[in-house]
């Protein structure tokens, strides 16, 4: 598992080196709010198609090939980024890079592979610390990078591209495989569609589902659209936003690294997915009375605990529903649900703020969450049965 965790959070600094930077990217070819977000959002559409498709093939074939591909995938798309001199290939280049991180499927498959189910929420927290430690150092070497002049923002991109290519060679090196032969060989599949339906007709999965896809709708809206509401109330280039994303990635890894496996045995994932989705709340609301760098700081740990709380947590509800030879297409369904959430959230945020304000995003995010925390309660108190 530690060689997996190293591989995630190399490439997961790559990613973070380039997300807090890509309205700033776009911003140069004088792109709209909106063209901004959808932008954004193209990613999680290629994603949305890819990970059910990648975590079924991880079900077939191991999870090991499904992460290599995935990796070639996305040095490519980092480097095809660093290169785009117009706002088309950018969304070119981030549907190629979603298509890659629809890994992510594979990876948390591989994580339920090796641990027990006590542990599950523990292993999918410190995959969520890999992500989270990523961001935390992504985005300030990006910022660092691309310094505080939007016309040199593209830099980071080549440096992503490295840093994906390194985590590519250390899993061909020695990622070793997880997936047991005999569970490979299964034959009694259902397909793609079918497989989802499945889900979705399964009461309490369904449910996990649905919050899954509310939970980040919330909260990749206000992702896509912080760089601009900070560059509109603060004057904030390039460098203070990276710097901001590092301070939440520090927040995440304290909690995902060390604190969820704790707090999971001591409280149930399920109350930490209500924790947590309370948390988004109050923080997305306190974001539009913030007018000091204080309060943003405040608002923003509040952000990173809700999602440090809820994710793992939700995660590991869906984990314990999946069978081991079906378990990357489940995780695939539940991330195709976040991804759609990622395509429809930053359109929606982009949209209202073009529309209504740069607050509209995190007032309108804040019901979606208050929402989730109604929807959390549902959930029965122990565990998350089929």
């Amino acid at each position: 598992m530690a060689i997996l965790l190293l591989i995630v959070f190399i490439d997961l600094v790559g990613f973070g080196v380039v997300i807090p930077l890509l309205p700033f990217y776009a911003l140069r070819f004088d792109a709209s709010p909106f063209a901004v977000t959808s932008m954004m959002a193209c990613y999680s559409l290629a994603q949305f198609l890819s990970a059910p498709v990648l975590g079924r093939l991880s079900d077939r074939i191991g999870r090991r090939p499904v992460l290599l591909m995935s990796l070639a995938c996305s040095a490519l798309a980092y480097l095809w980024l660093g290169l785009a001199d117009a706002l088309w290939m950018l969304f070119a280049a981030r549907l190629m890079a979603g298509a890659g991180a629809g890994n992510i499927a594979a990876a948390q498959a591989y994580i339920a592979d090796v641990t027990t189910p006590e542990k599950r929420a523990k292993g999918m927290g410190m995959i969520g610390a890999a992500f989270g430690l990523g961001f935390t150092v992504g985005p300030a070497i990006g910022g660092l990078v691309a310094g505080s002049d939007p016309a040199t923002v593209s830099r980071p991109a080549f440096l992503a591209a490295a840093l994906s290519t390194i985590a590519l060679l250390i899993a061909l090196a020695r990622l070793k495989e997880s997936l047991p032969a005999e569970a490979r060989t299964a034959t009694d599949r259902p397909g793609r569609f079918a497989l989802a339906k499945g889900a979705l007709k399964k009461p309490v999965l369904g449910l996990l589902i649905l919050l899954f896809f509310v939970s980040v709708s919330a909260f990749a809206g206000m992702e896509t659209t912080f760089a601009l509401w900070a560059n509109s109330v603060f004057g904030w280039g390039p460098l203070q936003v990276g710097w901001l994303f590092f301070y939440i990635g520090i927040v995440l890894v304290a909690l995902q690294g060390g604190l969820i496996g704790q707090l999971s045995r001591r409280f149930g994932e399920t109350r930490l997915v209500v924790a947590g989705s309370a948390a988004i709340a109050v923080g997305l609301l306190g974001l539009t009375l913030a007018d000091s760098l204080a309060g943003v700081l405040v608002v923003t740990a509040l952000l990173a605990i809700g999602m440090g709380l809820l994710s793992p947590s939700l995660t590991s509800l869906v984990s314990r529903v999946a069978g081991a030879d079906e378990r990357g297409g489940v995780m695939g369904v539940s991330q195709s649900a976040s991804s759609l959430a990622r395509i429809l959230g930053p359109a929606a945020a982009g949209a209202v703020f073009t529309l209504w304000g740069h607050n509209a995003p995190y007032y309108l995010g804040a019901l979606i969450m208050a929402l989730a925390v109604m929807m959390a309660l549902r959930l029965p108190r122990a565990g998350a049965p089929a």
